[in-house]
């Protein structure tokens, strides 16, 4: 059986989850915080990673092509090499231009710590280039990508909230707001895997901060 290691306050773990999830592939979990994590599966201490018959896998985006490719039920990317290539460019700009962008923030917005006004400037101006980039992409026709549930949707859902919450944090104002993403998100919400996902993220969030304290 799968095994996928890491720790859902993480969305990139969540990513993973509802991915296993919407393939209906049966999974076991384990609890690994960061610095607990096994650098033979993870060199660099990450998570999410998975435990395969054929060995570990690191790095969400990795693990998810190997799920897509390996097991073929409940496809979450279209046969089309271009529109599977369009899920593929929207987790791109999604998670290379946005999460990674609003991240920098994360510290204060989350967490307790302090960005410097410095930083905060440099990631709003970022932030006011690359959302309407991704708006230009994303279809939310009802799904990020199309009429289908895909990689980009299992990315989405667990990206787009952090983002906006971030956002309205640090800057007093949801910089998604001029895209459908809370129409998006409660559409999404409505189903079995994201129900489940969003009630074990918000209990292990809870638990985190409780360790952290």
């Amino acid at each position: 059986m799968l095994k996928l290691c890491g720790f859902a306050a993480s969305n990139y773990y969540n990513k993973v989850k509802l991915a296993l999830l919407e393939k209906n592939l049966p999974f076991e979990e384990v609890l690994a915080w960061i610095g607990e994590t096994d650098l033979s599966a993870s060199p660099l201490g990450k998570v999410p990673y998975i435990i395969t018959d054929a060995g570990p896998l690191c790095e969400s985006e990795t693990i998810v092509e190997y799920l897509e490719a390996t097991y073929i039920q409940a496809p979450l990317l279209p046969q089309d090499p271009f529109q599977a290539g369009k899920v593929r460019e929207i987790i791109t700009f999604l998670e290379l231009y946005l999460e990674l962008t609003a991240r920098e923030l994360y510290a204060e917005a989350f967490f307790g710590g302090k960005v410097s006004d410095r930083v905060k400037e440099r990631q709003r101006n970022l932030l006011d280039k690359y959302i309407p980039a991704f708006g230009r992409l994303a279809k939310f026709s009802p799904y990020i990508a199309g009429d289908s549930f895909t990689l980009a949707d299992c990315a989405a859902v667990c990206h787009l909230p952090l983002i906006s919450s971030c956002t309205k944090i640090i800057y007093g104002e949801d910089l998604l707001a001029g895209l459908p993403v809370k129409d998006y998100l409660k559409a999404m919400a409505e189903r079995p895997s994201v129900q489940k996902v969003n009630a074990e993220r918000k209990a292990n969030t809870e638990l985190m901060l409780s360790r952290n304290k």
